[in-house]
């Protein structure tokens, strides 16, 4: 089941708004009703390009440049105080005036918000005056659109607070389990590494002293006994062996990456990560780390910045035994890349590691980081 999406039925009801107000409009002319000052067209040319100045600030507000997003929502601002003032007799058209103070809360600072609900404010008493001269009505009618202007700023302000504290939470929580990942790698290495030391200096000591006593002894013995040292001697040996080769592996074992970068980016409520790991890849304890705070760096940015619902992660490897790592998200962009602490901590790492890390921003937001074979 789809979670419910606020911001994508907000632009729907405020579609069907719009659709409503010049059914009602047309409606009154339809009747013979004179709503509006001067030629019906002009309005309902003021009206159609409020509607398309509406839909590109609503709708396109994450495709556009910040801007271009602006310069429209200036133009919608005074097409809709045109369309009020060109029907003061039509109704509810002063409503699209509170669709336009919700929606400046996501393109423009508070400040420019509250001087736009005053002008709203200022507008919808200029209409009401040129309907009736009764001071009480009007300014009833503007003190009405006042609260319905606030009641609606205010409340898509709280809407974004609380999404700006669910992307904090989100990029903690990455950070923290990326931090909780690394201290588990280092935990479980220092005890393969205790483990590995343990095993070389007592068994290992003892089994060597054990196969130069069975050497020698085999040398002393006469048979039929001499037999059975030589056999002892030689499973001594192997035994030496496969402790040193038990104790080399404890020392190199590659970490689990994939379950490390799956717990990472889980139960993340945005974007979604779709994370792919090729079979093939083999890494060491350095690169490892490496992936991690990549991976870490990426998704955090992500949710700071981007506004993405998706993002993709891929870590694939060449055929010389080096790495790729790939990861992009369906975000805004950006028309100029910044690179900021997270950024350049990527770049560091890789360079640490001999290779070379590139960023693009031309849809969406795409790091790659080449990673040559140890």
């Amino acid at each position: 089941m789809k979670r419910f999406e606020p911001d994508l039925w907000a632009g729907i009801l405020g579609t069907l708004l719009c659709a409503a107000v010049s059914l009602s409009v047309l409606v009154a002319q339809l009747q013979g009703g004179d709503v509006t000052l001067g030629p019906g067209w002009v309005w309902w040319l003021c009206f159609g390009a409020y509607v398309v100045a509406w839909t590109t600030c609503a709708w396109l507000v994450d495709l556009l440049p910040r801007r271009i997003l602006q310069a429209v929502f200036a133009a919608q601002v005074l097409l809709g105080a045109t369309v009020v003032l060109l029907a003061p007799r039509a109704g509810f058209i002063p409503i699209v005036l509170v669709f336009t103070a919700a929606l400046s809360v996501y393109l423009v600072p508070w400040q420019v918000t509250a001087g736009l609900i005053v002008f709203n404010t200022v507008v919808v008493a200029g209409a009401a005056v040129s309907v009736t001269s009764n001071l009480a009505s009007v300014l009833g009618t503007a003190f009405i659109y006042l609260l319905l202007q606030l009641g609606t700023t205010l409340g898509t302000m709280g809407h974004l607070r609380e999404i700006r504290t669910r992307r904090r939470l989100a990029a903690a929580h990455t950070e923290l389990r990326a931090a909780g990942a690394l201290l588990a790698e280092s935990s479980r290495a220092d005890e393969r590494l205790r483990i590995a030391r343990e095993l070389h200096d007592l068994l290992g000591h003892q089994l060597t002293v054990l196969t130069l006593e069975l050497e020698i002894a085999s040398h002393q013995s006469t048979p039929p006994a001499s037999e059975h040292v030589t056999r002892a001697a030689r499973v001594a040996r192997e035994l030496l062996a496969d402790v040193r080769t038990t104790v080399g592996e404890l020392r190199h074992r590659a970490p689990d990456l994939r379950h490390t970068l799956e717990h990472i980016v889980a139960e993340l409520p945005e974007p979604a990560v779709h994370l792919r790991i090729d079979d093939a890849v083999q890494v060491d304890e350095g690169r490892t780390t490496a992936l991690i705070r990549c991976v870490q760096e990426v998704v955090t940015n992500t949710i700071r910045h981007s506004e993405a619902s998706q993002m993709w992660i891929e870590i694939t490897a060449g055929r010389d035994g080096g790495i790729t790592f790939t990861a992009w998200d369906d975000g805004r962009g950006a028309e100029r890349i910044v690179v900021g602490n997270g950024l350049r901590g990527i770049v560091e790492r890789v360079t640490e590691l001999g290779g070379q890390a590139r960023f693009s921003a031309d849809r969406g937001f795409k790091v790659v980081a080449e990673v040559p074979a140890p």
